[in-house]
């Protein structure tokens, strides 16, 4: 019977109540999605756990891991063996299993956790016993229950006995999909991806919209957005990216706007066609990379002159934070590299030398009156093409 698989704690799933049911079976789901890829395996939840059973020998279990770490949803995981509900097999498991880790420590602990109350054992007892046996069969070892060297799980629950060793961190958060879908503002800058990869935490189902202008952006560019929509998508599960064509709208803003509007009007189109983008596929709101204070199109003036045009809830997950702390997440998230290769995106190609920090919603509407604005946004989404990706 004995088998290496991955037990999976709950996170915040433990809180749901009645819902919960509905929380476990999306992160099954994601589960499944993340895993595929490596191999066939058996996935069964019981008591607040997950059990990952791979079904091939050939599976690689650190892969597996690896790639578990970053499922939203979870608080915690760990390889383990499991054996029989037998002391006798427990014992002896536990020896094997550890050999190697307890032949290069000095101490060590066993902790137990009797889920199944039909087990004829207490915890304790449990404890004792398979500490007792680790002593006989490493004599050099000494117990030490507050620092130990190696820490020894056991765990007796409903399909059969687990031993393990310290649990690793999941990624926290909620399931993916269980907070409803949004629109992600995503260019090729630190900011948006850290921005998808938070609200992805809270278990929203993402779909990222870029805005390109050629030739004035190159095709790395995009490139490069797109390989940070992969990255983010191993945490964050599949993500449609959808590509406006920007070039028109930002060429009539350049002939017929103030230069110090460029930006603020710019990023109005930006928040109309991704509403209407929005709408069109039942997302229910927009997200966005913005800081308060970080530049000059991201003051508060500048921020309620940009939502002004937008009926769709705008969330700013990096509001309130500074540039170091988005940089320590985008580096967790293996974001930050690809962020700042030099690819300019289109915020960047017209950005004027002396852009206006405190304007007013009147001043926009006035400089627009100069644009077709109805026709330049239909343009801009009848032309938005869609790529799919993880």
């Amino acid at each position: 019977m004995n088998q290496e698989i991955i037990l999976i704690k709950n996170g915040e799933l433990a809180l749901k109540g009645l819902n919960r049911s509905t929380f476990e079976v999306a992160l099954v789901k994601n589960l499944r999605r993340a895993i595929a890829p490596f191999g066939k395996f058996d996935i069964q939840k019981s008591q607040s756990t997950v059990f990952i059973f791979p079904k091939e020998d050939s599976i690689d279990l650190d892969e597996v891991c690896n790639r578990v770490s970053k499922v939203f949803g979870l608080a915690a995981f760990s390889r383990a063996l499991m054996v029989e509900k037998d002391m006798d097999a427990i014992k002896s498991a536990t020896v094997d299993y550890f050999k190697e880790a307890l032949q290069n420590a000095k101490t060590f602990k066993v902790e137990s956790k009797r889920a199944d109350k039909t087990f004829s054992k207490k915890s304790p007892e449990i404890s004792a016993e398979v500490g007792e046996h680790l002593l006989q069969n490493f004599p050099h070892l000494t117990v030490d229950v507050h620092n130990p060297d190696v820490l020894v799980y056991v765990e007796i629950r409903d399909f059969g006995a687990y031993i393990h060793s310290q649990q690793l961190p999941g990624a926290g958060g909620m399931p993916v999909g269980t907070g409803g879908k949004c629109a992600i503002l995503i260019s090729g800058g630190i900011d948006s991806p850290v921005a998808a990869y938070m609200m992805a935490k809270r278990g929203i189902k993402l779909t990222a919209i870029h805005f390109a202008s050629p030739p004035y952006t190159s095709e790395r560019a995009e490139q490069k957005v797109a390989t940070l929509i992969q990255k983010v998508s191993e945490y964050a599960g599949r993500i449609e990216m959808l590509v406006v064509p920007f070039t028109h709208i930002q060429e009539e803003i350049r002939q017929n706007c103030p230069e110090d509007l460029f930006t603020l009007i710019m990023r109005r189109f930006m928040m109309r066609v991704s509403c209407k983008l929005a709408k069109e596929r039942d997302l229910g709101a927009l997200i966005t990379g913005e800081s308060v204070g970080q530049v000059a199109s991201q003051t508060i003036p500048a921020i309620t002159c940009t939502e002004a045009v937008c009926d769709l809830p705008v969330f700013r997950p990096l509001i309130g934070m500074n540039k170091e702390e988005i940089i320590r997440i985008s580096r967790k998230i293996d974001t930050f590299k690809t962020s700042i290769e030099p690819y300019e995106d289109c915020c960047t190609v017209f950005t004027p030398k002396h852009p206006r920090t405190r304007p007013k919603v009147e001043q926009l509407e006035k400089a627009e009156e100069a644009l077709p604005v109805e026709e330049l946004v239909k343009e801009a989404v009848e032309g938005t093409k869609l790529h799919h990706f993880f």
